[in-house]
């Protein structure tokens, strides 16, 4: 019985580790999705200010019929006339977006596969050791569970 309690309290972190990257892999499938969503939008009107900036009088008709109306408290007004910013300040606004979302997914990537060399560390540590001294490898586990266990039990205020 107690041979098998400490093989289920090394297993435990192990879980425990999995689990968490489960869900940050998860959270980052939702980023990803919508980061997809913003980044069509803006391809979208990227495309329709290049064709305004290179005189193409149907791309100005879209980008001018997506304003139709102006909520001014519970009263819609209809807009009479669209005056836009220089499409060229525009393109430079839609393409600053695009870059800053691309930079956030590398940064997305870059934490999922920090995490990932995190967890093939921390097993091979725990895999070297338990081929010196398994005891010492069970010794371990249970130590860094008791402090994990101390740091969610303690709240800052």
């Amino acid at each position: 019985m107690h041979k098998r309690l400490r093989e289920l309290r090394g297993k435990s972190t192990k879980v425990v580790v999995v689990k968490k990257i489960e869900r940050v892999v998860d959270q980052r499938l939702d980023t990803l999705g919508q980061l997809n969503r913003i980044n069509e939008h803006a391809n979208w009107l990227l495309e329709h200010l290049m064709a305004w900036a290179k005189g193409d009088e149907k791309a100005l008709q879209v980008l001018e019929s997506q304003v139709k109306t102006v909520r001014i408290g519970d009263e819609a007004l209809a807009v009479k006339e669209v005056r836009m910013k220089d499409p060229r300040a525009l393109v430079v606004q839609v393409m600053g977006e695009i870059r800053a979302q691309l930079a956030l997914q590398l940064q997305i990537f870059q934490t999922l596969f920090d995490l990932k060399s995190v967890q093939e560390f921390q097993e091979e540590v725990l895999t070297a050791i338990a081929e010196v001294d398994p005891n010492v490898r069970a010794k371990i586990i249970r130590k860094l569970n008791q402090r994990r266990a101390l740091r969610s039990a303690v709240t800052f205020a």
